[in-house]
């Protein structure tokens, strides 16, 4: 791929036209489709619409959208304009958006209309934005999407641009701290496409639903990048996924492909329609990214469905999967290994690599890694450092290559002077069936020695003795991966805390424990800890 004279955008939406696909549908919502040709040239039209609006080459614009045919169009019309979208979660409130749009220095802000309350309440007095768009019905003076392209008759050249221009940002859903701005390149899409669609294995002639949504790295790489890559059809869904509508999705599409996260296949699990609905037979695979699969849900669908999950594991920095088992062979409990054009290591502390067998952290080169965070130069030292972008996650890896997940690198823990992943202790719980979800965090006994807790979700609502269910999920535990692996504590939780794409956040836990919400059963190890409680501030 030549340096100079390339623009992503072309290469994926004009180079289907120009490959024959101008009447095939690209994209299905709930209200329309859109073939590539039509999507050629609502995207032509974006660039001089933005000019009117006053933004230009190398600006940015926010995109807090629903996933309808309207995010493809503004997404590529502005890469194709040379300008940066910046892919905003739709679940914020207008605090977060205030802190999003002033640290970005968006121009423009396209909003689907149910979420223009809170974007009008966070852009007061903003010095850099300039308007607000609405995607969708909106009240005068507000200005619409709808409106402005149909005032724009003729479409725009695409701007000079070469691969390593800025095409568009993601921002870290990061477990804490502060969301920090990922910028990626425009050749790095090609790259997620060719390699994740490789190992995932698309075909011109799929249909692809992708449940997580494409302000999400893994749904902009499931539903866009890989499935335009391969000039496939991708089916939209714009409001937040339950498995209800998973389940009318697949009998209402019959997709070939399914993308979600380990969550959503564990509530399909759940769901009283998995009992008596079968999986269309033209849904040949099952995809999960985004947070680590437990080994029991996997297992629970095969044995459900008679289809596997493949586990993939990609990130923000890397733009999508790096990490998956082979479709053909699925192991669950492992990450799997390297997808084709990364190379991944793993280190100590001391940046040194660790042997086969032994615990460190993944370090992951590629040519889709981001260029950078946006005004972070200190962390972006920190994780991108040299050819190597580190992720923050602890693994092992087999003599045969295979990765297993470990937990994040300020997870681990010792007990008994013996290093203990949290993932692991979860998923020996998850395995036991009155277990739908789990946390383990490190806790002090009253001897300050540390000792595993765990937060359990119940897979039913019936009330259960918590002394006997303790010494059952003890026995459980031990049994499964070790004696001195279990967890001295267990309370039980209406739900757990979890970012809003879906990623526990583990120190909402600890400060739970820590700020004493459960502070006198903390006293006395081996118990449960009586009474259920929300996640509350986690959500």
């Amino acid at each position: 791929m030549p340096l100079r004279d390339y623009n992503a955008a072309v290469d994926f939406v004009d180079r289907n036209v120009a490959e024959g696909r101008g009447g095939k549908i690209a994209f299905i919502d709930p209200q329309r489709s859109l073939s590539y040709g039509e999507l050629r040239d609502a995207v032509a039209r974006v660039g001089p619409m933005l000019a009117r609006l006053g933004v230009e080459q190398e600006n940015r614009i926010a995109l807090v959208l629903k996933d309808t045919v309207d995010f493809p169009i503004l997404f590529w019309g502005t890469i194709r304009a040379g300008i940066v979208p910046v892919l905003l979660n739709t679940r914020l409130n207008a605090d977060q958006y205030r802190y999003l749009l002033e640290d970005s220095r968006s121009k423009v802000v396209f909003a689907s209309s149910e979420f223009l309350p809170a974007i009008e309440e966070a852009a007061a007095d903003l010095p850099h934005l300039r308007t607000i768009v609405a995607v969708g019905d909106a009240p005068p003076p507000t200005l619409q999407l709808a409106e402005l392209l149909d005032a724009q008759h003729e479409g725009g050249a695409p701007a000079a641009t070469c691969a390593d221009d800025i095409a568009y940002w993601q921002y870290s859903s990061g477990t804490t701290g502060m969301p920090k701005g990922v910028m990626h390149v425009h050749s790095s899409p090609r790259v997620m496409a060719e390699n994740a669609g490789r190992r995932i294995g698309y075909r011109e002639d799929d249909v692809v639903f992708s449940a997580a949504k494409l302000f999400f790295a893994y749904g902009l790489g499931n539903a866009m990048f890989c499935t335009m890559g391969i000039g496939a059809t991708s089916v939209l869904y714009p409001e937040r996924p339950t498995a209800d509508s998973v389940f009318d999705t697949l009998q209402a599409h019959q997709p070939t492909m399914l993308f979600a996260v380990p969550t959503l296949y564990a509530a399909m699990l759940a769901d009283p329609r998995s009992r008596t609905e079968a999986l269309p037979d033209r849904l040949r695979l099952c995809v999960s990214a985004g947070e680590p699969l437990p080994a029991q849900v996997g297992l629970n669908w095969r044995n459900r469905f008679g289809r596997d999950i493949v586990n993939g594991v990609g990130s923000t920095e890397m733009g999508h999967l790096f990490l998956t088992n082979l479709p053909h062979a699925v192991e669950y409990g492992t990450s799997g290994v390297p997808v084709d054009g990364y190379r991944l290591r793993l280190v100590d502390e001391s940046g040194d690599d660790v042997a086969d067998g032994e615990i460190g952290e993944l370090l992951v080169n590629g040519r889709s890694a981001a260029a950078g965070y946006w005004n972070q130069r200190d962390k972006t030292r920190t994780t991108f450092v040299g050819e190597w972008t580190r992720t923050g996650d602890k693994y092992h890896r087999r003599a045969d290559g295979v990765y297993t997940y470990c937990g994040r690198t300020d997870d681990i823990f010792k007990v008994s002077g013996i290093w203990v992943s949290p993932f692991e202790i979860e998923q020996a719980l998850m395995s036991h069936p009155k277990v739908l979800e789990a946390a383990v965090i490190p806790a002090e006994d009253v001897d300050g020695l540390v000792k595993p807790k765990a937060f359990v979700v119940l897979s039913c609502c019936a009330d259960v003795d918590p002394d006997a269910l303790f010494e059952e999920l003890k026995d459980h535990v031990k049994s499964a991966i070790g004696p001195w692996k279990y967890p001295r504590w267990i309370q039980i939780m209406d739900d757990l805390p979890k970012t809003s794409s879906g990623k526990l956040q583990r120190y909402l836990l600890r400060e739970m424990t820590l700020g004493g919400v459960d502070a006198t059963e903390n006293t006395r190890a081996d118990r449960v800890v009586y009474g259920r409680a929300a996640a509350g501030s986690g959500r």
